[in-house]
């Protein structure tokens, strides 16, 4: 983008204040901020912007634009853990703001946090058709620190500003001019643009510092803060943007450093730090140590092996990510019944403005539904995704083997079984890898990236390319019995379960979670995704289970009562009317107080905290185990399927991350409460020792 702006011997015009530099054309200062990736508020760039301000004040105009693909996306959050620096961002943009040479903001790509604040203290704002905005903060825990929270509601109005600020929305260069917040959206080139608008300029507003404050309805903050405390589940920052937005009806001079002083305190915040965290870990697990130096294969054409509701949702994945799909069912009409589950899905994009009715139309172009494994013989990857059974996933691979290219990459969806008996007699097995979708797949951010002992490089790098093209968050696993989520899922249920038979029912254990920030307890969720896989795995494992291990059958004489969930009406819960309100069943709560006496075990009471501590002791000791014996290559991994895939609260950062910030001391007491209770059932970590 800066070489859009600077012209043979303006070159030498040049003066360089660190990643800012500034060039005169004649009485216009054109002001660069070359800051590589997304151009961040860092230390550097804030003294390099106060110079710059300071140099252009003999100009008519100044411009400020970004090199390379977009405005400023944000703040350099690998500072809020020091000391802040000067100079301080309010400072920069207030000597912006009330500079005598009036500024204004070429942008394009994402404008974001400190980016949207820097474009507010300008006189103009000027963006390319496509450039989105945004204050994020909200999404790391924080408040905007430089003004954003009380410019934001002056330029836009205050139930706009709620959106952006306190729900993260993302507003695009035409909603925002429509709201008055761009005084152009350019079309075709930015710098042609920009030189339009800057040769006439219109009169200098007035600075949004100095514009009256907006007008605040009482009734609408309250039932903004209602819907905000619904959504949040206990994330207190959606709740402190509201608050700082409501002193924007205060002068700037009494509110922005209210906002400033509550974004210093809130970057010290266990929420802050804990969503940082997140930030940064889905960032490094996407790149594990495993396929340094490996370049993935190009995946044009992928076909997957079942129609059913996993198989669509992966083959609905794959269209959205522009990949053609040529989906396998064992015959035409479950072909067709495939194919249908993938329309409505695809269908349901275009009804949300996900797609536009031209792109849905195009479909039909790269994707095909069959019953005729030939159909495969051009396809770059394949994924199996049909039902968990070890002889029927052979078979597939078998089939697929015999017709697709002697490269093409061999994947399995399986939730539980060992891959490298699924791959037996596969030939070059270092094609072989692991895809665990999450459902429904089309929606689920997570994918199980699982590595075979015979998986190469190149393979593994393809699956994490597939992932960032699907927009997923890949993680690394290795193999073991669920891998990384569904083996601690088994861990947690099975602690739920125990639970069940000492004294609790369902709805308390469901509650505490649900009080903990979990979207849904443990049985609300198996009541959603259905009880069958689970009872067929522990099913499978009974014959190598320790018989002194304990074992509750509560959930297996629920299935033998064919309760398998909300698909079937009742599960732990009723359902009524095709309702997913899960009702209290005295039926199912019968069953549970009969197997506690049937079992000589007297039921005691537990408490909301009881319960709490217990179940996540027991998650982090198994995720600690899984990171102990390799299958996971850190706690980052760890956290991020937890978040991504189950539902973890995201402001506590992951259960590995809220250990470590609570201490391990802490939380060793409830898991050996549980060994107590449980006894020859469970292995100890040593960071609970």
């Amino acid at each position: 983008m800066e070489s859009e702006f600077i012209a043979g011997e303006l070159r030498d015009q040049m003066d360089s204040f660190g990643p800012v530099n500034l060039r005169f054309d004649g009485d216009v200062a054109w002001i660069t901020i070359d800051n590589p990736p997304v151009n961040a508020t860092s230390t550097a760039v804030r003294a390099g912007l106060m110079q710059a301000v300071e140099r252009a004040q003999s100009a008519r105009v100044a411009v400020i634009t970004c090199a390379g693909k977009t405005f400023v996306a944000g703040g350099d959050m690998a500072e809020f853990d020091r000391p802040p620096e000067e100079p301080h961002l309010p400072d920069v943009y207030q000597a912006i703001e009330d500079s005598e040479t009036p500024f204004v903001a070429a942008m394009h790509g994402n404008v974001l946090g400190g980016g949207f604040e820097l474009a507010m203290a300008c006189a103009w704002r000027v963006a390319l058709a496509g450039t989105r905005f945004g204050l994020p903060e909200v999404n790391v825990g924080l408040i905007p620190g430089a003004g954003g929270s009380q410019r934001l509601p002056r330029l836009v109005g205050f139930e706009a500003a709620v959106d952006i600020a306190c729900r993260g929305k993302m507003i695009g260069a035409a909603d925002l001019a429509a709201l008055g917040g761009l005084d152009r959206v350019i079309e075709g080139d930015l710098a042609a643009g920009v030189a339009e608008f800057i040769a006439a300029l219109p009169a200098r507003p007035e600075a949004l510092s100095r514009r009256k404050s907006p007008e605040i309805d009482t009734d609408f903050v309250e039932a903004a803060r209602a819907d905000l405390e619904r959504r949040a589940k206990g994330a207190q920052a959606p709740l402190h943007n509201l608050r700082a937005l409501q002193w924007s009806a205060l002068p700037f001079a009494e509110g922005q450093p209210r906002e400033r002083a509550l974004h210093l305190e809130l970057r010290q915040s266990a929420e802050s730090k804990a969503l940082r965290h997140a930030f940064f870990a889905e960032r490094a697990v996407a790149r594990p140590k495993a396929v340094d130096g490996a370049a993935p294969r190009e995946v044009s054409h992928v076909a997957v092996v079942g129609g059913g509701l996993m198989g669509a949702g992966i083959a609905a994945a794959c269209l959205l990510a522009g990949i053609k799909v040529t989906m396998l069912e064992a015959s035409e009409a479950a072909a067709a019944d495939g194919r249908g589950r993938v329309d409505k899905i695809l269908d349901g994009a275009l009804a949300r403005g996900k797609i536009s009715q031209a792109t849905r139309d195009g479909y039909g172009a790269v994707f095909t539904a069959t019953s005729d494994y030939y159909a495969t013989r051009g396809c770059d990857l394949a994924i199996e995704a049909v039902f968990e059974d070890l002889e029927a996933k052979r078979s597939v691979f078998a089939r697929l083997a015999a017709v697709l290219p002697k490269d093409a990459i061999l994947a399995t969806n399986t939730s539980y079984l060992d891959p490298v008996r699924i791959f037996e007699g596969i030939a070059t097995p270092a094609r072989c890898i692991g895809l665990h979708f999450f459902s429904p797949a089309h929606v689920m951010r997570l994918l199980e990236i699982v590595r075979t002992p015979a998986t190469s490089a190149q393979t593994l790098a393809t699956g994490f390319a597939l992932a960032r093209r699907l927009r997923k968050v890949g993680v690394l696993s290795g193999i073991c019995d669920g891998f990384i989520g569904n083996r601690m899922l088994a861990a947690y249920r099975r602690q739920a379960d125990f639970m069940l038979a000492d004294g609790a029912l369902p709805h308390q254990v469901d509650a505490a979670m649900r009080a903990f920030g979990m979207p849904m307890g443990p049985y609300e969720l198996q009541d959603l995704t259905g009880l069958q896989i689970a009872w067929a795995n522990r099913k499978r494992q009974a014959a190598t289970r320790d018989p002194a291990e304990r074992y509750v059958a509560i959930a297996d004489r629920l299935c033998e009562m064919e309760r398998f969930g909300q698909r079937s009406g009742k599960g732990w819960y009723r359902y009524e009317d095709g309702s997913r309100k899960p009702i209290r069943d005295p039926e199912v709560e019968a069953m549970i107080i009969d197997y506690s006496r049937e079992n000589g075990i007297r039921r005691q009471a537990f408490s909301e905290s009881e319960i709490t501590d217990r179940l996540f002791a027991v998650l982090v000791n198994e995720g600690a185990l899984i990171v102990e014996q390799g299958i996971a290559e850190n706690d980052a991994a760890v956290d991020m399927v937890q978040i991504h895939g189950y539902g973890f609260p995201r402001w506590r950062g992951g259960p590995m991350h809220h250990s470590e910030q609570r201490g391990w001391d802490i939380i060793a007491p409830a898991m050996k409460s549980v060994i107590l209770q449980s006894a020859n059932t469970w292995t100890l970590s040593k960071r609970l020792t």
